[in-house]
């Protein structure tokens, strides 16, 4: 049975309507035309739907969107702007860490959620944080050298 729930995504309040056991995903695609969250697995496998619920790196293919009411959540445009950008945005951008980008939005997420826990991590650490994402295009090395400096970058 569909309900209306008013959802905080980016800083803004949004209402939608739809059943409670939706997948967050869908809400933020279809009805607040978030483009980041993309569609990978639908498992919660691959990373590529991940925004943060109160911060926390969540994969929204699989959380319903009745857990997200009530909550703060960002998405990859509410990280950064253009203006200002996160370190991580930069950093991935600086070391043209992305082929297709389409995964893009996990690796990126992930990594911010681990860098707020983590300062000054070890490059087995940050494989460790990152290791249920997938990249199709093999651009792994170049993700990890931009996680490496993002995290000296929000370290200094």
């Amino acid at each position: 049975m569909d309900k209306t729930m008013t959802l905080r995504v980016n800083g803004h309040a949004h209402d939608v309507h739809a059943d409670p056991d939706m997948p967050l995903l869908y809400a933020l695609r279809d009805q607040l035309a978030q483009e980041n969250p993309r569609f990978g697995c639908g498992l919660s496998q691959c990373g590529a739907c991940t925004v943060h619920v109160d911060g926390k790196a969540t994969r929204s293919c699989v959380t319903p969107v009745s857990f997200a009411e009530g909550r703060s959540v960002t998405t990859l445009d509410g990280l950064g702007t253009p203006e200002h950008p996160h370190p991580l945005q930069t950093a991935f951008a600086e070391e043209q860490a992305m082929q297709c980008g389409y995964c893009l939005n996990g690796w990126i997420m992930t990594a911010a959620d681990f860098l707020n826990r983590q300062k000054n991590p070890t490059r087995a650490q940050i494989k460790a944080a990152l290791g249920s994402l997938v990249c199709r295009c093999g651009s792994h090395v170049a993700i990890l050298r931009a996680v490496e400096r993002a995290a000296k970058e929000m370290s200094a």
